[in-house]
C-alpha cells in the first residue's frame, strides 16, 4: 500500500450536501474526519475510513504511523487512553497506561528532579523510569471491540514507511540532539549516518528493526510483543540497560475496560477517561468557568482581564488536587467529587477577583513539570469516535532503545514525582491525559491535546473558545494559552495579549517568561452535518478527512 500524498483527496465542501443548513466553512468535510499530529498521518487513517474501517480502526493507524514521524512522543514502548464512542453514542474506556513493574527499586523516587522543575528528559539515569508499557494491548483491545478490518491492515502502511524510510520531519529534527548522548547510544546510533553523524532535518530515516517487530505484531497478534521472541529481546534489552521490567511482567499485562465518566457541563455531556487519566481536573476547571456565564462579550475590554484573572485562579486549585489523582485502584473516591457542581461551586466562591493568594491558600505541593505524548481525534461516517492520546512521556521516553526490537522505552514511572511518597507494584502512573469527547443535541466534539503538565490548560482553552466563546474550532485551538506551573507561575505563549499579561501582573499573578509552551491540540467537531477538522498548528499538524 502506498503512502498517500498531501492531495490525494481533496477536502470536499458540505455546503452543497445539506440544504437548508447553516452554510459550511470551506475546509470541512462531508463523511468523516481525522486529525493527528502529521498530515501523512492523519492521510493514513482517513484511509482505513475509506476502506470500510471504524473510528478505531483510522486511529490506531494513525498512531502508528506517528510512533515513526514522532518517535520521541510514543511509540509501542508507552500507553495510552482511548475514549471510544460507538454509533449509538455509548461511551468506553480503553486503559493501558504503564504499570510498576513487580520488581522495581524502592529507592527510585529518591531520584526524582527538584519539585516545580521543568523536566523536558528524563532524569538520569533513564532505566529507572521505565514503566511495563502497555500500548499494544490497548490497540488490541480497542480494535477487539470496535474494529472492523482486519489488524494486519492497519500496521502496512507503517510498516512500508519505517523500511523505505522517510525525511525527518522538522518537529523530530529538533528534538534529535536529546538523543545524542553516551548513556543513549543504541538511540544515537539510530539517527546517525553511516559516519556516526547524527542526522539532520530533511534527511532520510529508516527503522528496519522496528519493521520487522511491527510485521511480526501485525500477522501474529499483540501476543507476539508480549511473549515469545520478541518479549524476550526486548527484556535482555531493558535489563541490560540496568531496568528492571521481567518477561512476567510483560506476560501479565492486560488492557482494562470502563465505562467513561459522564459530566453534564451546560447543553454538554462531557465523557472522559477517569484517574489515573486527568478528565477529572479538566472537568473541574470548565465546571468553575461555567459558573461565570461565559459569552464572547467576557473577551472585551475589562471583562477579557476578569475572565483570565478567574481562569488562572481555577488552574491554581486545580493544581492543588492533583496529587489526588491516582490509580483508583490505590487511592480513594475523593477523585470523583471533582466532578461535581457543587465542588466546583465551592471553589468558585474562593475565587478573589481582584487579588491573587499565596501557594497554601490553593494546597499546591510543587511537583514536576513535564511534556510528551500525541493525540489523535477520529470521527466516522456512522458517528462513532475516537479520542487517544498516547505518550512515552519524556521526550524519547526513558532514551533507553532495544536494539533488538527498535521499540523506545517510556520513562512513566516519573510522573510520580512529586505526588506521592511511594507507589507499588502494578500501579498505573497519575496522568493529565484527558481525551473527551463532548455531545450536545447538536453538536459533537471530539478533542484532546499534549504536552504532559499542559494538557489540562491546552485542552481547557481550546473548549472554552470553541463551546462559550463561539470561535470556529481552528480558531480556538490557534487562540495564544497560558500555562500556569506547579508553583502557581504564569506563563504566556509569545503572541498573549501583553495588556492583559500586565493586568494579571497587577492583580498579583505572578509571571515567568516562557521561550515555548508545548501544549498541542487535535480535534475533529460534527455540527448541523459540518465536519471540521484540525491539528494544531504548533506541531506543523494537518488533518485530514473526506
Amino acid at each position: 500500500m502506498s503512502v498517500p500524498h498531501k492531495s490525494a483527496v481533496a477536502p470536499v465542501n458540505c455546503s452543497s450536501c445539506h440544504v437548508g443548513r447553516r452554510k459550511c466553512p470551506q475546509d470541512s468535510f462531508s463523511h468523516a474526519a481525522v486529525a493527528a499530529d502529521t498530515g501523512t498521518c492523519s492521510q493514513i487513517g482517513r484511509d482505513m475510513l475509506q476502506k470500510g474501517g471504524s473510528a478505531v480502526d483510522g486511529a490506531i493507524a494513525a498512531l502508528l504511523c506517528t510512533s515513526l514521524l514522532n518517535p520521541q512522543s510514543l511509540g509501542l514502548g508507552g500507553g495510552s487512553i482511548f475514549t471510544v464512542m460507538d454509533s449509538t453514542g455509548k461511551v468506553k474506556i480503553i486503559n493501558s497506561r504503564e504499570r510498576v513493574p513487580e520488581k522495581f527499586n524502592a529507592d527510585t523516587l529518591k531520584s526524582c528532579p527538584n519539585p516545580g522543575e521543568f523536566v523536558s528528559v528524563a532524569p538520569h539515569p533513564g532505566n529507572l523510569w521505565i514503566g511495563i508499557p502497555g500500548e499494544l494491548r490497548g490497540y488490541e483491545e480497542a480494535h477487539r471491540l470496535y474494529g472492523k478490518l482486519p489488524w494486519a491492515t492497519l500496521f502496512q502502511p507503517s510498516i512500508q514507511l519505517a523500511r523505505q524510510g522517510f525525511p525527518i520531519p522538522q518537529i523530530l529534527g529538533h528534538y534529535l540532539p536529546v538523543s545524542d548522548t553516551n548513556e543513549s547510544r543504541p538511540l544515537r546510533e539510530l539517527f546517525s549516518d553511516k559516519n556516526g553523524n547524527l542526522l539532520q532535518t530533511g534527511d532520510i530515516v529508516k527503522f528496519k528493526t522496528l519493521a520487522d517487530t511491527l510485521e511480526a505484531i501485525a500477522h501474529l497478534g499483540a501476543d507476539a510483543f508480549y511473549t515469545g521472541k520478541i518479549a524476550e529481546d526486548l527484556i535482555r534489552d531493558i535489563q541490560e540497560a540496568g531496568g528492571s521490567l521481567t518477561l512476567q511482567d510483560l506476560a501479565s499485562y492486560r488492557a482494562t475496560v470502563s465505562d467513561a465518566w459522564m459530566i453534564p457541563l451546560g447543553e454538554y455531556q462531557m465523557h472522559t477517561a477517569p484517574p489515573p487519566g486527568g478528565g477529572n481536573i479538566l472537568s473541574l476547571v470548565l465546571n468553575i468557568m461555567k459558573g461565570y456565564n461565559l459569552t464572547p462579550a467576557s473577551l472585551r475590554g475589562e471583562q477579557k482581564t476578569l475572565f483570565y484573572h478567574r481562569y488562572v485562579e481555577a488552574l491554581k486549585f486545580a493544581n492543588g488536587l492533583k496529587k489526588h489523582n491516582c490509580d483508583l485502584d490505590f487511592s480513594s473516591e475523593l477523585t470523583k467529587k471533582f466532578t461535581e457542581d457543587g465542588f466546583a461551586n465551592h471553589i468558585r466562591s474562593l475565587i478573589n477577583d481582584e487579588m491573587s493568594h499565596e501557594p497554601q491558600y490553593y494546597n499546591t505541593t510543587p511537583y514536576v513539570d513535564n511534556l510528551g505524548t500525541t493525540h489523535v481525534s477520529v470521527l466516522a461516517q456512522d458517528g462513532s469516535a475516537v479520542s487517544v492520546t498516547s505518550s512515552i512521556n519524556h521526550v524519547f521516553g526513558s532514551r533507553v532503545l532495544s536494539a533488538s526490537t527498535g521499540v523506545i522505552l517510556n520513562s512513566h514511572l516519573c510522573d510520580f514525582c512529586g505526588r506521592v511518597d511511594k507507589f507499588f507494584a502494578g500501579e498505573e502512573p497519575p496522568s493529565s491525559m484527558a481525551p473527551t469527547v463532548f455531545k450536545s443535541k447538536s453538536k459533537v466534539l471530539v478533542i484532546g491535546s499534549t504536552g504532559g503538565s499542559m494538557i489540562t490548560t491546552g485542552m481547557a482553552s481550546a473548549i472554552i473558545n470553541n463551546l462559550w466563546f463561539e470561535k470556529s474550532l481552528k480558531e480556538a485551538i490557534a487562540t495564544p494559552v497560558l500555562f500556569v506551573d506547579s508553583e502557581n507561575t504564569v506563563q504566556f505563549e509569545s503572541n498573549f495579549d501583553k495588556d492583559v499579561i500586565e493586568d494579571l501582573k497587577a492583580r498579583g499573578q505572578k509571571h515567568k517568561h516562557a521561550e515555548k509552551l508545548f501544549v498541542v491540540v487535535n480535534a475533529v467537531e460534527k455540527e448541523d452535518g459540518c465536519i471540521s477538522a484540525v491539528s494544531d498548528p504548533r506541531k506543523m499538524g494537518e488533518a485530514a478527512g473526506y
